[in-house]
């Protein structure tokens, strides 16, 4: 594996996120960071509400059935999700975690993995 910055492999992250929301989801967000701390992959997504669950979030049971369908889709798409973080970064998930608000159309999906990939990338370890 060519050596990459850090910078580099967070934009590969992104945009491979940004690929799967867009093929697995039916729509990318407005807007893709990823920020790799130590041994986690942080990605934040802005803009993943689709025009129906912007109607949806207005009502109570809504905002709720649209964060337990969102996990659901996510568990769901687990396998694919390691693949993109392994094919990446060389390093096996140890968890993921995920959550979306409903007020900001935000979501924020968190990798943890086996080992600090942050430290590999600065040359440390």
């Amino acid at each position: 594996m060519a050596k990459i910055s850090k910078g580099q492999m967070e934009a590969q992250i992104s945009e491979a996120i940004i690929k799967f929301e867009k093929e697995y989801m039916g729509r990318g967000p407005i807007e893709t960071k990823t920020y790799i701390i130590k041994d986690m992959v942080l990605v934040r997504l802005k803009g993943v509400l689709t025009p129906a669950e912007e109607q949806l979030v207005k009502s109570v049971p809504g905002a709720d059935l649209i964060k337990k369908t969102r996990v659901q889709l996510l568990e769901g798409a687990r396998i694919l999700l390691e693949k993109i973080i392994l094919d990446i970064t060389n390093y096996h998930l140890k968890s993921l975690h995920s959550d979306i608000s409903t007020k900001t159309g935000e979501r924020v999906i968190i990798f943890t993995l086996e080992e600090d990939l942050e430290d590999k990338l600065n040359g440390v370890i």
